[in-house]
C-alpha cells in the first residue's frame, strides 16, 4: 500500500511539472544525446503557463505575423494563448490555443515538430518544412551542435543561437571548412568554447531546439561562416569580413 502511495506521488509531482512547462530531474551522469531528446519530447507542447526560449520563439514569430502585439518574453499568458488561438483559426487549425505538433508545424518550427513526432532527424518526410535539411545527421552531430550553441551563445536570444548553429551548418557544407559537424566544432582555433573548455557543458533544451532548426535549414544569418562579438574580438582579421547581420551581441560576416 505504502509503494503504491509513493508512485501515486511520483506521477502527481510529473504531472504539476508538466503542466507548468517544465521537467525536473536528476541523473547520475551526463545526459546522451538521445536522452536529451526525450526530456525535449516530453516538455515540448506549450500551453498556458509555459516558460522559456521555445515559447519566446513562438511569440516572435507570431509577432511577426502580426496575431501577436505583447512583449516577447518567453512566458506564455493570456495574450500568447490569444495569439495562438488567432493563429490556428487562420490555418485552419484546432483553436484550443496549446502549442501541439500541428501548430509547430504551421509556423515552421520544425526542431520542435519533430520532437513531438518522435523524429530524431533522421528521415525529414515529415518535418513540414525543410525536408531535407537534417536526413544526412546523426543524433551525435545533434548532440555536438546543441553542445556549440549552448557554450557559445547560451545568452543569446533564440534566433542568436539558431544563427550560431547556422554558421556551423554552413561551414560544413563550405569547402573552405571541414565536412563534418564535429569537424567543424573542433577545428583548432574554431570556437573560444573549445578552447576554454566551455564546449563540455551539457545543454539545455533551448540549445537542442535551435541545433534542430540550424539542421533543417533555418539560417538567419543568410549564409554567414563567421561571427563574432565586437566588444570582445581581438583579431584584426575578422573586422575585414563583410558584415551580414548582427544579432544580439554578434556580428555575422561572410
Amino acid at each position: 500500500m505504502k509503494k503504491f502511495l509513493a508512485i501515486g506521488a511520483v506521477a502527481l509531482a510529473l504531472t504539476a511539472a508538466v503542466t507548468a512547462g517544465t521537467v525536473a530531474y536528476t541523473v547520475s551522469a551526463s545526459p546522451t544525446a538521445d536522452t536529451a531528446l526525450e526530456l525535449a519530447a516530453s516538455a515540448a507542447v506549450l500551453r498556458q503557463g509555459s516558460r522559456g526560449g521555445e515559447v519566446k520563439e513562438v511569440q516572435r514569430r507570431l509577432k511577426q505575423w502580426g496575431y501577436y502585439s505583447g512583449a516577447v518574453d518567453g512566458i506564455f499568458g493570456a495574450g500568447t494563448r490569444k495569439a495562438v488561438i488567432a493563429f490556428q483559426k487562420k490555418n485552419g487549425l484546432t483553436a484550443d490555443g496549446v502549442v501541439g505538433k500541428a501548430t509547430y508545424r504551421a509556423l515552421g518550427m520544425n526542431g520542435s515538430y519533430n520532437a513531438l513526432d518522435g523524429n530524431s532527424g533522421s528521415s525529414g518526410s515529415s518535418s513540414g518544412g525543410s525536408s531535407s535539411g537534417s536526413s544526412s545527421y546523426t543524433s551525435s552531430d545533434l548532440y555536438v551542435l546543441a553542445k556549440c550553441i549552448y557554450a557559445e551563445g547560451r545568452g543569446e536570444s533564440y534566433t542568436g543561437q539558431v544563427a550560431i548553429g547556422a554558421v556551423i551548418m554552413n561551414r560544413v557544407k563550405s569547402p573552405s571548412f571541414p565536412n563534418t559537424v564535429a569537424g567543424v566544432v573542433y577545428q583548432s582555433g574554431a570556437f573560444t568554447a573549445v578552447t576554454d573548455g566551455q564546449i563540455n557543458l551539457e545543454p539545455d533544451q533551448t540549445a537542442y531546439n535551435a541545433a534542430r532548426d540550424a539542421m533543417n535549414g533555418w539560417d538567419p544569418t543568410n549564409g554567414c561562416i563567421y561571427y563574432y562579438n565586437p566588444a570582445v574580438a581581438t583579431s584584426s582579421w575578422i573586422f575585414s569580413r563583410p558584415t551580414v547581420t548582427v544579432i544580439g551581441k554578434h556580428v555575422f560576416a561572410k
